[in-house]
């Protein structure tokens, strides 16, 4: 039976491979390819080059380079795979991607930089630029945000879920928050009925069957020493967000930048709209190793960010998610191989 299914998603997938080399004529896919290789080069000065001044003027330059290469017709297939700073998400329904990375601005401060771009069916460009306030915001739990005061994030998973006619898309991040602790964010995206423009947060985070009843919030994050090594992902076998439960290493609990996996997990289940927490005494979850659906990590041991796992997440959340269409491939071209590959 896996066999079978294995077999068919291989069929859909060559299949979509096909219907996007045509929707991407051989001018755009050049000229692409082009685009892909100057990418290239600014995406590794943003985190990487020594002087903040160069990294200022790699973050301008990308950002047009980007836009400038997205406006080609029917860019929304083209994968930039070999970007190996950036991540490149497809919606499970194939409706939009969205694109986050970060940029180095000092040895404090990474911030996170994104766009959602709109699968349009004549292959023109409806992009939506994110902009990451998270700085300057005291309570980032419990408020609606658009996407000029967006909470940042990498993102590395997107679940699709739908309640009385809405899709909603929860998307799970990765923050680089301070020297001492990072970040992981889990946030509820949807489009206004109204005007289409993306709304993030809501009342979706419930913990109405918590022993401890706390506030709805309208995302969720963690927040963890540097270097401790957490999960927090999405299993799709238990059709629920799991998460390493944490606890502070020494006699200071209001330091996070302590806070480690004890070996208990906690998680999120879907219902009625929202997702609900489920405290680890309840889950009662033994995972043996390599059991956890792990999002990779999204840091290699040089603290740079490892694009190959990541976008690898990426394909498999389209692989698993997409649904039959007539009028758009789900999965983007791959016109040519990373360097080494």
């Amino acid at each position: 039976m896996i066999n079978r299914i294995l077999l068919i998603a291989l069929f859909l997938c060559s299949l979509h491979h096909a219907e996007a080399q045509t929707a991407l004529s051989p001018s755009v896919l050049k000229s692409l390819q082009v685009q892909e290789d100057s990418l290239k080069v600014l995406s590794d000065s943003l985190i990487n080059a020594g002087d903040p001044a160069v990294r200022l003027r790699a973050d301008s330059q990308f950002v047009r380079t980007l836009v400038r290469s997205l406006k080609m017709k029917h860019s929304f297939y083209y994968p930039f795979d070999s970007l190996e700073s950036i991540s490149r998400l497809y919606a499970p329904d194939s409706t939009f991607r969205i694109i986050t990375w970060q940029y180095k601005k000092d040895d404090l401060l990474f911030l996170q930089e994104g766009a959602i771009q709109m699968n349009q069916p004549d292959g023109s460009l409806k992009l939506y630029p994110l902009f990451d306030v998270s700085m300057f915001t005291a309570r980032p739990l419990d408020s609606v945000r658009t996407r000029r005061n967006w909470i940042g994030a990498i993102y590395y998973r997107i679940i699709e879920k739908s309640y009385n006619g809405i899709n909603y898309y929860t998307l799970i991040g990765f923050d680089d928050f301070t020297r001492s602790s990072n970040k992981k964010w889990m946030e509820v995206l949807t489009f206004s009925r109204s005007n289409g423009e993306p709304m993030f947060g809501g009342p979706y985070f419930s913990f109405q069957d918590d022993s401890v009843r706390r506030r709805t919030q309208y995302r969720f994050n963690i927040e963890y020493k540097k270097d401790a090594a957490t999960r927090f992902n999405y299993d799709p076998n238990m059709d629920m967000v799991m998460f390493d439960h944490l606890v502070p290493e020494g006699d200071e609990p209001n330091r996070k930048d302590s806070y480690i996996p004890d070996g208990d997990f906690e998680g999120f289940k879907w219902q009625d709209g929202m997702w609900v927490h489920v405290e680890k005494k309840i889950l009662e979850y033994k995972l043996k190793d390599g059991q956890f659906p792990q999002e990779q990590k999204i840091l290699d041991e040089s603290g740079g960010i490892n694009e190959q796992k990541l976008q690898e997440q990426s394909e498999k959340n389209i692989q698993e998610g997409e649904k039959a269409k007539t009028t758009a491939p789900a999965k983007p071209v791959k016109p040519k191989k990373k360097p080494g590959n």
